[in-house]
């Protein structure tokens, strides 16, 4: 007789050997780390509990992260904290462009917390944090990952339109490259990227090539949440359909217990097929492996 009070226990599946960490100084590291707190700034490398960010912290380089570090949705795969955002601190992008130039960066890449709070859903983040950095150095070259920018309107059509505008905002800066991820496949989306949708994150990636055509567009997939092989293939073809120049395909690792588990390990020669499946497709950029991220050796 089956004892209804039973707990199920979730089966944890133990790290494989072929995932491994680079090893930095652990001085340059803390140089890193130190100045970035000091300067009341937040980076996705520490909120997000990047892998690599001991590396690029020890090549001096750094992702940073604007509107706070609280996001207004619940992704249930992120590291980032979650809940009502904080003020906006109105100095943020005057603090990172300083930090940008002591850590002399030639090459920035720029992403944010959600803000559907904000009338302009943070675009106007993006563009402040620009125009400080290129005060600073203009041929500093910034790359821009931003969320859906969805959102605010009363029906799809305002929404649709209101996405536009705040993507033109941004595109009108001319960062080098737009990023935007669609993080899973389309059967996993709802229960991976709380209060977003395939169709509007693959809207906004062919608004961006329609309005600005000579800025290369990006986007990046986790895999390990259950998709199959069969779904990664069609949400690559899906993103080559929006004209998307690069991607970037990595392996989801759980930051915690509280946040979705590892379904599967996808190994180094899984990997090494999809690298050449998007090559075939002819993207200018694609980074496959394990430990690949979004923004990792984007430079």
């Amino acid at each position: 007789m089956e004892d209804n009070n039973q707990v199920k226990v979730e089966k944890i599946l133990r790290l494989p050997s072929w995932i491994k960490f680079p090893v930095s100084k652990a001085s340059e590291f803390e140089k890193i780390q130190t100045l970035i707190k000091k300067s009341d700034i937040h980076t996705i490398c520490e909120e997000g509990r990047c892998p690599n960010r001991a590396e690029c912290y020890a090549s001096g380089t750094a992702t940073f992260l604007l509107g706070g570090s609280i996001c207004s949705r619940a992704c249930a795969f992120c590291q980032v904290s979650k809940g009502k955002p904080s003020e906006i601190n109105k100095y943020e992008s005057i603090q990172v462009a300083k930090t940008v130039k002591i850590l002399n960066l030639k090459y920035v890449v720029l992403t944010s917390v959600a803000r559907d709070d904000l009338p302009d859903h943070g675009a106007n983040l993006f563009v402040s944090a620009i125009n400080e950095i290129r005060k600073k150095d203009p041929n500093i070259q910034i790359e821009v990952l931003t969320p859906d920018l969805w959102g605010g309107g009363k029906s799809f059509e305002d929404k649709n339109k209101l996405q536009k505008e705040r993507l033109e905002m941004i595109l009108d800066k001319k960062p080098i490259c737009f990023n935007h991820n669609l993080e899973t496949v389309e059967r996993l989306q709802k229960c991976v990227r709380r209060g977003a949708s395939y169709e509007n994150s693959l809207s906004l990636l062919k608004k961006a090539k329609s309005i600005a055509p000579n800025i290369q567009t990006k986007s990046g997939l986790m895999l390990g949440l259950g998709e199959t092989l069969d779904e990664i293939e069609t949400t690559i073809l899906d993103l080559k359909k929006v004209e998307c120049d690069q991607i970037t395909i990595g392996q989801y690792l759980r930051p915690s217990l509280k946040h979705l588990s590892v379904r599967k390990y996808w190994k180094p020669k899984e990997f090494e097929y999809l690298e050449r499946f998007c090559k075939k497709l002819s993207f200018k950029k694609v980074s496959c492996g394990p430990l690949v991220r979004s923004s990792y050796h984007a430079g």
